[in-house]
């Protein structure tokens, strides 16, 4: 956790220092891509740097309001992220595949798209303090989140709907967004083909890599806590080792690290 801290900060700050300095990358896809550091950075300092000063203790020594302030802003800024690749994704699709993308993408229409991010996902966040679901310790009880082993109606419906709104509806998404990028590129250049123009094979490989690690990195960060929700809710009376109840939040405590690799560093290929 300490290493994940140190390299979530480094990363994510490296970006929005970068975008801020240069004009020529205030466009409207990368008001998503800064506002996807800015969340991970806020969920690294509310969460990660926490848990390694718990860990080191064995427990959360912080209290239970703290608890609850730790678990209210890993799950918000968590879930922030979330849907900034979601947008991120779509917009891209727009401008690629919409013949009109690129008209209807503006400053304006991205920062509409920041607003509906935030306030969409603060109404996730903001549910457990007002009882449906709740906050509090978990796996092995070093760090606090939403209280995925409370045995309850409240917490079950809280859950189901989580993981229709924040798993599905964004996988969904991602996936048909980038999926008919790579369509529409394959597309293209067996026009250019057909036409007697010369392609290059290599390029549009690139692409397909770099969007199947955009995907599997997003799944790799979500499923593992989507598939423990699920489990809780379909088999309430299993027994969860706190190990193995550790492990997901873990996975979406690695995010903000590799984010800023795939989006930024590494993203030659698709267009930003």
């Amino acid at each position: 956790m300490f290493l994940n801290a140190v390299f979530s900060i480094f990363n994510n700050l490296l970006v929005i220092l970068v975008t801020m300095k240069y004009p020529q990358l205030h466009n409207p896809i990368n008001i998503f891509i800064l506002n996807l550091s800015f969340s991970d950075l806020l969920m690294t300092l509310c969460g990660t740097t926490i848990v390694v000063s718990t860990n080191y203790h064995g427990y959360f020594y912080l209290g239970e309001k703290f608890c609850v302030f730790q678990g209210f802003a890993v799950n918000y800024f968590g879930i922030v992220s979330l849907w900034s690749l979601t947008m991120l994704a779509f917009e891209r699709y727009s401008v690629v595949c919409e013949p009109v993308g690129a008209l209807k993408l503006s400053t304006q229409r991205g920062y509409q798209g920041l607003a509906f991010i935030w306030l969409f996902c603060l109404v996730w966040a903001i549910a457990p303090l007002f009882g449906w679901s709740s906050y509090g310790p978990e796996g092995v009880q070093t760090s606090c989140s939403i209280g995925w082993e409370e045995r309850s109606w409240s917490n079950y419906s809280y859950l189901i709907a989580y993981f229709l709104t924040c798993f599905i509806i964004p996988v969904a998404i991602i996936v048909f967004s980038y999926g008919s990028i790579l369509l529409s590129l394959h597309k293209l250049n067996r026009k250019i083909e057909n036409q007697g123009g010369k392609t290059n094979p290599e390029e549009e490989r690139r692409v397909i890599v770099m969007v199947l690690f955009m995907v599997i990195a997003f799944l790799a960060c979500w499923l593992p806590y989507t598939v423990f929700a699920l489990i809780v809710v379909i088999k309430p009376t299993l027994y969860i080792h706190p190990l193995a109840a550790t492990l997901p939040t873990y996975f979406a405590k690695t995010s903000p690290v590799y984010n800023p690799i795939i989006y930024i560093f590494l993203n030659k290929q698709v267009m930003t």
